[in-house]
């Protein structure tokens, strides 16, 4: 684990902390400001210390290192300010009190993990804290580089819940363990998967990416969405899973529907019914649906990341809420991650009911695939051995 932001003496002194403000805008308008709250309480924690100076750096979208002003983060200042409750400066690294930089990849030295800009940024500070567990899998200049150049480097309240509760699904679950994915492709969670059928005692798949563990299996899956180039790999993760006696479980029965689109006719079939024709999966069943539920319920961890169907639809949604609920009713650690994922229990009302949020993203994936993320190793040096 890496060292606490608590474990650091801040009052007087300036504070650098790396943010996740990485939040749709669009014509100056804030879309979602999830993340912006997400770390409202390390910010907070660093003021009630008596900071000197809370300097908060981020990134937003992909200025390819250079000035944009649809990059801007000048209306999250503002936005910031609200939240606060108090004056947020903007791009003045040297003003006390809060103080919001412009876009860290508007300098290409960022994404390059220049030292020279890294080393720019430590300078501005006498301490740094990385809250962004959202980036910790890129180093960048603002999350691996700068810790080679200041005295002081801890982990924000946020990165520290999101490295405690991922780490604690990885090395110590309560068991039984039940991992759940969903989501459209293979490709995006294969090494999630991998790494997980080693730890779990249950692995529930939905989402279109069960169809090509279907056609891996020889089923007719219509016009579903496949990988073809994955078949080989779905059939080595059915084997590893069976090699283990993992309960690994793909969906009884589908909803089905000519295409994509709200207000078109739908069927439900079981998986194995050939009379699916051109039609295509978009939603896990009834039957999948309390097949899934009855396990989850005997869990003590639950990790779930990725819908069970198109869940933007509300036709397909129903195999996502009712997973939702199901997760939220454990009576243990319950892990979620992904934005469908995070939808759909604030849209079944029960967010409050689950251990841990995760907004890391791809962060989360490559942490739960087994990938040592670099904002976070960084933290975990021993600080001596860089320039200050």
């Amino acid at each position: 684990m890496p060292r606490s932001v608590k474990d650091i003496d801040l009052r007087g002194k300036r504070v650098l902390i790396r943010v996740d403000f990485n939040v749709p805008i669009k014509n100056g308008v804030i879309g979602d400001d999830t993340r912006i709250r997400s770390s409202l309480p390390t910010i907070q924690y660093a003021l009630e210390q008596g900071a000197k100076s809370v300097i908060l750096a981020s990134h937003l979208g992909r200025p390819k290192g250079k000035p944009n002003p649809e990059y801007s983060l000048q209306p999250i200042a503002s936005h910031l300010s609200t939240l606060l409750n108090r004056p947020v400066t903007f791009d003045d690294p040297k003003a006390d009190g809060v103080v919001l930089l412009e876009n860290l990849r508007f300098n290409p030295g960022e994404e390059k993990n220049d030292p020279e800009f890294a080393a720019r940024l430590a300078a501005m500070a006498d301490v740094y804290i990385n809250d962004a567990f959202g980036s910790a899998h890129r180093a960048h200049a603002s999350t691996e580089g700068i810790v080679r150049h200041v005295k002081e480097a801890g982990a924000g309240l946020l990165m520290a819940a999101e490295v405690e509760y991922l780490g604690r699904v990885l090395a110590a679950p309560d068991r039984p363990f039940v991992a759940i994915l969903g989501g459209a492709k293979v490709s995006d969670k294969l090494e999630v998967i991998q790494n997980l059928v080693p730890r779990v005692d249950a692995l529930l798949i939905g989402g279109a990416m069960a169809y090509t563990f279907f056609k891996a299996r020889g089923l007719n899956v219509g016009k579903s969405l496949v990988e073809d180039d994955l078949l080989d790999a779905a059939r080595e993760v059915e084997e590893m899973a069976r090699t283990r006696n993992l309960r690994f479980e793909l969906p009884v029965d589908h909803v089905v529907a000519a295409k994509l689109e709200a207000g078109i006719p739908t069927m439900t079939l079981a998986v194995e019914d050939r009379t699916i024709g051109d039609r295509m999966g978009l939603d896990i069943g009834p039957k999948t649906i309390e097949r899934y539920r009855s396990i989850i319920a005997t869990a003590q961890t639950v990790t779930w990341n990725g819908p069970m169907g198109v869940f933007e639809i509300d036709a397909f949604a129903a195999g996502t809420i009712e997973v939702a609920k199901a997760v939220a009713a454990v009576d243990g650690v319950t892990v979620i991650g992904g934005g469908d994922s995070i939808a759909a229990v604030a849209k079944a009302g029960v967010t409050d009911r689950i251990t841990h949020i995760s907004t890391g993203g791809g962060a989360s994936l490559e942490f739960l695939g087994g990938r040592k993320l670099p904002g976070v190793e960084a933290l975990t040096r021993d600080n001596q051995q860089f320039s200050a």
